[in-house]
């Protein structure tokens, strides 16, 4: 059951990723959508199982839909191994472990993401934050300050919804699906 459990989740949690990507990307928003279902798989699966989540997700969104988001998949490995640990260490139901996810992230997020997007693209990478980018370039704030600087509210905003979002989901998942990895309450 649990090897079945994982090997439908993964490609789910992916599906969900890239979905949640291409649709941020689309409609130019400033946040990401893209670890959502990375953040799911963490919480149920564990750092590890929610790490690949996330860089398998970034691999395969690179290969069908945008080659830029390759790179990334770094972040999103981290986004899994901190959210799989901070579940497995307090469970993922209670409103203040989100919250820590989401302020952790905020800040872990863009000093790895901000490298990758200054040193492979420049600074910019295509996606809703570049406006908050070219703000803060305006400003003469240099290139590796404005890339950092900007990824700070996306991601604040990004991992808070993305995380709650994920509490309410196994708020709602049946006691079978508890075990798998992380203490779910």
């Amino acid at each position: 059951m649990k090897k079945t459990f994982i090997l439908t989740l993964i490609p789910v949690a992916i599906v969900i990723n890239i979905v949640g990507g291409m649709l941020a990307g689309a409609l130019k928003l400033p946040i990401f959508l893209d670890s959502i279902g990375t953040m799911l798989s963490a919480v149920l699966l564990g750092p590890w199982l929610g790490a690949l989540t996330g860089l398998l997700s970034n691999v395969f969104q690179g290969l069908l839909t945008d080659p830029v988001s390759i790179p990334f998949g770094l972040v999103n490995a981290v986004i899994g191994i901190v959210v799989g640990f901070l579940a497995k260490s307090r469970g993922f139901t209670d409103y203040v472990t989100p919250l820590l996810a989401g302020l952790i992230l905020a800040i872990l997020a863009p000093i790895i993401g901000a490298p990758i997007a200054v040193y492979l693209f420049g600074g910019v990478t295509g996606g809703g934050i570049d406006i908050l980018y070219a703000m803060f370039m305006h400003q003469d704030m240099g290139i590796f300050t404005s890339a950092f600087l900007a990824r700070i509210p996306a991601n604040l905003l990004d991992k808070l919804l993305s995380a709650y979002l994920i509490m309410f989901i196994v708020r709602k998942l049946p006691p079978t699906m508890q075990g798998y990895g992380v203490k779910l309450s």
